[in-house]
C-alpha cells in the first residue's frame, strides 16, 4: 500500500495571512537581529550625516556651542557656494583631473581585470594559479601611506633607486616630485597595479563557474581556445562586465584620496596634475576652512554620481535588460 507523501515543511511567516505587522517582527526577529548591526551603522554613519549636506546651503560658520548649534544659526545663502566653486579657477582643473584620470581607470581596469580573469580561469595548474593570485592581490591590502615610502624610495631625488641607476648610466637625475610631466603616467600605473588583482577576482569566479559542457560542446564543433574564450566564456561574463562598469561610472567623480594626496606626497609644484575632487575638498578644509564651499562639492558629486548610474542604468536596460542594475 502506497502511503502520500506528507508536507512537513512549514508554511514561511511572509505567507501567513493571520499574522498582523507586530506578529511578523516578533516570528522574524532572528533574523532582523542578524540584520540590526549592519542597519545600525549604515543610519550612524551613512543616512544621518546626510542631513549635514544642508551646509552646502549656508554660510557655515562654526560656533563653540556645537555643530549642531552652528548648523541652526548659520546663515542661507542658497548656491552662492555652488556657484562660488564653479567659477574658481579650480573647478575646471578638478573636474578635467577627476573625470580624464578616472575614465583611463575605468577603460584600463576594465580590459585588464577581464584579461586576468580569463586567463587565470584557463590554468590548469592549481599550485601555479595560488601563487599568481596572492601575488597580484597583495598590492591591494597595502595602503597608499605605505606605498608612499616604496614609491620616494624609488623616486627621491638624491636617493631615489631610479636616479641612481640613470646616473650609473650616464645620464642626469629627474628631479620627480617637481616634475608634473611624469606623474599621470606614474599616478595610472599604480591605480592599475594596486587593484588589479581585487578587481579580476569577479570574472575569475564567473568564468570558474561556466558549465563544463559549453566548453566541451565548443571542442567537439573544432573551436580552439581563443574561440572557446570568445564564444564561451566572454559572453558568460558580460553581464557582471556590464553591471561592473554601471557602478564604475557612477564613481567616475571621485578619486582615490591616498593615490592622489599620499603618493605625490602633497608637493604643490604637481597640484596642477594631482587636484581631484577628494584633494581639492580636503585642501579647502585644511586651508581655507571653507566648509560650505567644501561640503557644495562633495555634494556635487554624490548628485551625479547617482544621476551617472540611473543613465547608464537606462540605456543598458533599453539594449540588455538582463544586464541592467534594476
Amino acid at each position: 500500500m502506497t502511503q502520500g507523501v506528507t508536507n512537513t515543511d512549514p508554511v514561511p511567516v511572509s505567507q501567513k495571512p493571520d499574522l498582523n505587522f507586530f506578529q511578523r517582527l516578533w516570528a522574524n526577529r532572528v533574523f532582523l537581529l542578524m540584520v540590526l548591526p549592519g542597519s545600525i551603522f549604515l543610519i550612524v554613519f551613512f543616512y544621518i550625516p546626510v542631513l549635514a549636506n544642508v551646509v552646502a546651503f549656508q554660510d557655515f560658520q562654526y560656533s563653540d556651542q556645537g555643530f549642531i548649534y552652528s548648523v541652526l544659526h548659520s546663515p542661507f545663502v542658497g548656491f552662492q557656494n555652488f556657484k562660488f566653486f564653479f567659477k574658481s579657477a579650480d573647478f575646471w582643473l578638478v573636474l578635467r583631473n577627476t573625470v580624464g584620470y578616472n575614465l583611463t581607470f575605468l577603460l584600463l581596469n576594465f580590459f585588464f581585470a577581464i584579461f586576468f580573469g580569463v586567463v587565470m580561469s584557463q590554468m590548469r595548474n592549481q599550485r601555479l594559479l595560488k601563487v599568481y593570485q596572492t601575488s597580484m592581490l597583495f598590492p591591494y591590502f597595502l595602503s597608499w601611506a605605505i606605498l608612499s615610502y616604496f614609491v620616494y624610495a624609488f623616486l627621491s631625488s638624491d636617493k631615489g633607486i631610479l636616479n641612481h641607476m640613470i646616473q650609473a648610466m650616464g645620464g642626469t637625475p629627474i628631479d620627480f616630485y617637481n616634475s608634473p610631466w611624469v606623474w599621470p603616467f606614474i599616478i595610472i600605473f599604480l591605480g592599475v597595479w594596486k587593484g588589479i588583482g581585487y578587481n579580476s577576482i569577479l570574472y575569475f569566479a564567473t568564468a570558474m563557474g561556466i558549465d563544463p559542457s559549453y566548453y566541451d560542446a565548443a571542442m567537439i564543433d573544432g573551436a580552439n581556445k581563443w574561440q572557446q574564450i570568445k564564444n564561451v566564456t566572454l559572453p558568460h561574463i558580460l553581464p557582471v562586465a556590464t553591471l561592473m562598469l554601471i557602478l564604475n561610472i557612477g564613481g567616475i567623480f571621485r578619486s582615490d584620496f591616498g593615490l592622489f594626496y599620499l603618493i605625490p606626497r602633497s608637493s604643490g609644484a604637481l597640484i596642477n596634475v594631482t587636484q581631484t575632487f577628494d584633494t581639492f575638498i580636503y585642501r579647502a578644509l585644511t586651508t581655507t576652512n571653507d566648509i560650505g564651499m567644501s561640503t557644495a562639492a562633495g555634494l556635487l558629486q554624490s548628485i551625479v554620481g547617482a544621476l551617472l548610474i540611473f543613465i547608464s542604468n537606462w540605456v543598458v536596460r533599453r539594449k540588455q535588460p538582463e544586464s541592467a542594475l534594476f
